[in-house]
């Protein structure tokens, strides 16, 4: 069985070497070999194998100068390693180096070199076989260049534990360890790529882009995370292609239409450069010109597409470059190739691809070559010309004679990541020379011997690596294998010197800053199409202005939307809102609904008309009132001001001036004090004054309706029981208002309801029903004095106001009974308005109808405001009294008469008799008794509702029978007593003292 698996694993060994010739390797024996892996040709030629032969090794085609420049940057590495005296003292490393040429068969050709080498030296059998040139065991391979060549590399490196650090494989993917467990990159991950694409996207403000994907573990992941990333900034898609360097024409010219019909301007493309090269010349060839290209590293600074005669279609090309490193003597190091080096077997075709030449030792690149070879992979340059005969090349071309990419040394980016990874692995071999006994990493503290050293355990010692590398950058790879780093975001320009595409960086990305500072663009550097500063416009729809906001299409992706003016009382103050927001309480939007007002304040003003207006009727009953006070002040003593009880007159006046000034509490913005002070002002005055007529109205009425004034009567209708009437009215009321502004007491309050732009300021009653309590009570001490003034409106005009208390009742009625519908039906500032008028009216209604009648009498007739006009009146009043009392007595005595049935002659039918010296114990007014004189021997006509009575005031002495004297008599004597009795009330009233 031994023998069997020796003699297979030789085989593999014997076929792979076959594949690989002399000038397929770059090789150097040392005691320890790293493997590498570079992509030194674009690609393979297309062969059909129909198997009727022995299948022959495809042949790599289109020449790669930067692939070159990385192989050489690993040798110069190692050699600078091997010469280094601090750096693997006594130890040689060498190198094995093949061509990827770009695809995943030819890597893995190359990785079973690998890996054939070391399961020979695992299985020990020196002695088996006749191994005169042996090569030790590849310990690390340094390599792939593409994610998809890497994976495959990865898979079969990791069941060997093979330690394998890519230098540009940057796909998520090879982060997973479990899949991947051998696997290291001195490249950062595509995640912080696609992360910062989607950041310069959102930072142009752009949302509606295409993304081309390179069909491989490179592209598929990077744009499946871009898009992840886009989803979470709003940012939609419009199409999303896959291509290859391997799609047929068809393929090709089905994503060409979907990019020209596009209305997306940014494409978005994570792919290689021979992936995208035949995309693009396509793209050329139709002229689609106007479009923006985000590039991913891999293409970002590909000579193979940043060429002159790409320009005009991709001059808008804004990409990621990798941090460039320093490689101090690199350049010198390049200049020093030639092609009869003996370690390098790619030296003779570089040259020959350089000089456009041949080789005369056998080059595969003859006269009869019919094709030059051109390309690039991951930003790297091609040959530059074909010819279909070369002539021979003398060896002795000057390399610096010849502009081509690998002499371009103005930016050393994979480079570096080369010249880092071998470094890398260097020191963890250090690390193992270096390892004290008991200190190492593994069993027991154990060490690895280094002349020994098996790859398990390089990889061991890479996972814990931690060394500062020449830029004075720490260096360790973290649990993923993965270095962080950072990137530098370069523009395309055209430079105007030698017409070639120059890189202008114009920004970087730091994936160590917090979110939201980790990119950094110079808009002034960029250069849209090579000449416009102006930032192109690629949206689904044109921006919303401030105002407006995003209104879903149906049907339509989220960025293609219809821009909707904000409703009343929202705002946006950005372009593309996606919802407006709404004002804050106090605020409303303006005009155009680009920022949140102050709303207005409204309340019944002073300075308004409408307040003005009000005050001034306020201040005119104020007046008024005041100027009756003084009159009935200055006139007290008169029989019109006595007649009307002056006291009662004076503090009805008082009640009536703050009737009057509690209107005013209406006016003005409402305040807490303002809220709690003018319904009990409003509802304690009105009540004062209510009780004022009541009690006045109650006494006249009281004192003329009894029968003989006594002096309980006078007692009772004294001053002092009158203003003890009017406090208990007043003092219900006042409990009233103390309960109301104990239990709900009323305060300020902003209304936003009534109208959505204005704030009324209003009073909160607090409790509506405390309200209703206060004006019914009013309105209940009313109703009664409207009740006694409506019996007492036939006593003594002169005497008695009742008639124009009445009057003013009624008017008091209809304001109150108006008002309420008006304050139930009105709002905001119109409210305080209505019952402000409320007041007015009916305190203007009182006034009137009981002062000023009695102030024309005592201003412009003085002649009526006399003691004996006062009397007249009351007398008047008597004899209507008596008269009414004549009649009712005589139709009485008619009714006897006749029922009776006598003859007993003629009875005075309608005679008042009296014996002429009969002494009046209450002394008529002068007017009266000149009356009775004047009327002595006549006839009195006295009017009363129900008809007129004839009075006989002549006193003659009848001349009749007996019977009838006697009745005459007892009639007289029930008049007389009538009469006095009114007399009396008359006296009992007056107070002349």
């Amino acid at each position: 069985m031994t023998s069997y698996s020796c003699c297979l694993i030789l085989l593999l060994f014997t076929w792979n070497t076959s594949a690989y010739g002399p000038n397929q390797r770059a090789q150097k024996k040392g005691d320890i070999i790293l493997g590498g892996l570079f992509p030194i040709h674009f690609g393979v030629a297309a062969k059909d194998q129909d198997l009727k032969s022995r299948p022959e090794s495809v042949e790599c085609i289109r020449y790669n100068f930067r692939g070159f420049r990385w192989l050489q940057a690993m040798i110069f590495a190692i050699e600078e390693i091997n010469s280094s005296p601090t750096l693997l003292p006594n130890m040689t490393l060498g190198y094995r180096i093949f061509d990827t040429c770009n695809t995943v068969s030819k890597a893995l050709e190359a990785t079973l070199s690998f890996v054939a080498q070391n399961k020979i030296d695992s299985l020990n059998l020196d002695e088996f076989c006749n191994c005169s040139e042996h090569i030790p065991s590849t310990i690390a391979v340094v390599g792939a260049t593409g994610s998809g060549i890497s994976t495959a590399v990865a898979n079969l490196l990791g069941l060997f534990y093979i330690p394998q650090v890519s230098y540009a494989s940057s796909s998520r993917l090879l982060s997973n360890k479990n899949q991947f467990k051998s696997f290291l990159r001195t490249i950062p991950n595509d995640e912080h790529q696609a992360t910062a694409m989607a950041d310069i996207i959102e930072y142009f403000r752009w949302n509606w882009v295409g993304t081309i994907a390179a069909d491989d573990d490179y592209g598929r992941p990077g744009i499946e995370k871009f898009r992840e990333e886009a989803e979470e900034r709003d940012i939609c898609i419009d199409f999303s292609e896959l291509i290859s360097q391997y799609s047929d024409e068809e393929e090709i010219q089905q994503v060409v239409e979907v990019i020209q019909n596009s209305t997306a301007r940014v494409i978005v493309v994570f792919s290689s450069g021979p992936d995208l090269e035949p995309l693009i010349r396509e793209i050329v060839r139709r002229n689609i010109t106007g479009k923006i290209w985000l590039a991913s590293e891999a293409w970002a600074s590909s000579s193979l597409i940043a060429m002159p005669e790409f320009f005009r279609v991709i001059g808008s090309t804004i990409g990621f470059a990798l941090k460039a490193g320093q490689i101090p003597g690199f350049r010198e190091f390049l200049k020093k190739v030639h092609p009869k080096s003996t370690n390098n077997g790619f030296a003779k075709e570089f040259w020959e691809e350089t000089f456009n030449c041949y080789l005369p030792d056998g080059s595969k690149n003859s006269p009869a070559s019919t094709s030059f070879h051109k390309g690039h992979e991951e930003g790297l340059g091609a040959g530059n010309g074909t010819s279909a005969f070369r002539p021979p090349c003398t060896g002795d071309e000057n390399i610096t004679s010849v502009e081509t990419p690998y002499l371009d040394y103005t930016h050393l980016r994979i480079s570096y990541n080369v010249y880092l990874a071998v470094y890398s692995i260097a020191h963890a071999l250090q690390d193992i020379y270096t390892c004290a006994p008991g200190k190492g990493l593994f069993t027991n503290g154990s060490c690895a011997d280094i002349k020994k050293v098996e790859a398990w355990q390089v990889l061991k010692h890479l996972r814990h690596l931690n060394f500062t590398n020449n830029m004075g950058e720490q260096v360790d790879f973290d649990e993923f294998g993965d270095l962080v780093g950072n990137y530098s975001i370069i523009n395309w320009h055209l430079s105007p010197e030698d017409g070639s595409v120059v890189f202008e960086e114009v920004g970087h990305y730091n994936v160590y800053a917090k979110k939201g500072e980790r990119l950094f663009i110079n808009e002034n550097k960029i250069l849209w199409g090579g000449f416009s500063k102006e930032v192109p416009f690629s949206n689904c729809s044109r921006d919303c202005l401030p105002g407006t906001r995003k209104g879903i299409i149906e049907g339509e992706p989220t960025c293609c939307f219809e821009c909707v003016d904000c409703p009343d009382g929202e705002y946006s103050d950005e372009t593309d809102a996606s919802a407006c927001d709404k004002c804050p309480e106090d605020y409303w939007s303006n005009e155009n609904h680009t920022s949140c007002i102050p709303k207005q304040i409204e309340f019944l003003a002073w300075t308004e008309p409408f307040g003005i207006a009000l005050t001034l009727f306020a201040v005119l009953g104020i007046f008024l009132t005041s100027f009756v006070l003084g009159v009935f002040t200055k006139f007290r003593n008169t029989p019109i001001v006595k007649a009307t009880n002056r006291e009662l007159s004076y503090l009805l006046l008082f009640s009536l001036l703050c009737c009057f000034s509690s209107s005013l509490f209406f006016i003005g913005e409402p305040q807490n004090w303002t809220c709690r002070l003018r319904q009990p002002a409003f509802g304690i005055s009105f009540v004062l004054c209510i009780s004022c007529i009541l009690v006045k109205t109650n006494r006249v009425l009281l004192v003329f309706e009894a029968k003989i004034p006594t002096s309980l009567h006078r007692k009772w209708w004294g001053l002092n029981l009158q203003f003890l009437l009017v406090f208990l009215c007043t003092f219900v009321q006042i409990v009233i208002c103390v309960i109301w502004l104990y239990t709900a007491p009323p305060s300020s309050y902003r209304n936003h309801e009534l109208e959505d732009e204005i704030i009324f300021i209003t009073c909160h009653e607090g409790s509506l029903m405390a309200l209703g309590f206060l004006i019914g009570y009013t309105c209940l001490l009313a109703a009664i004095c409207f009740f006694f003034a409506f019996k007492s409106r036939k006593l003594p005009e002169n005497f008695n106001e009742a008639k124009f208390i009445t009057f003013s009742m009624l008017i008091f009625f209809i304001v109150w009974i108006s008002f309420i519908p008006a304050y139930a039906s009105t709002y905001g500032k119109f409210v305080s308005a209505v019952e402000v008028i409320a007041i007015l009216a009916a305190s203007f209604g009182l006034l009137a109808c009981i002062f000023f009648n009695k102030v024309y009498i005592i201003l412009f007739k003085p002649s009526r405001n006399t003691i004996e006009e006062v009397r007249c009146s009351t007398a008047a009043h008597a004899f209507k009294v008596a008269a009414r009392a004549t009649l009712r007595r005589s139709n009485v005595s008619r009714k006897r008469s006749n029922s009776l049935g006598g003859s007993t002659g003629s009875t005075p039918s309608s005679s008042i008799s009296s014996k002429s010296n009969h002494e009046d114990p209450f002394p008529l007014p002068a007017c009266a008794e000149r009356q009775r004189q004047q009327q002595r021997g006549c006839k009195q006509k006295v009017s009363f509702g129900s008809g007129t009575v004839t009075l006989s005031l002549s006193f003659e002495e009848p001349q009749k029978n007996a019977m009838a004297n006697r009745n005459a008599r007892r009639r007289n004597s029930l008049e007389a007593q009538n009469s006095d009795d009114s007399l009396m009330r008359h006296r009992a009233l007056l107070p002349l003292q």
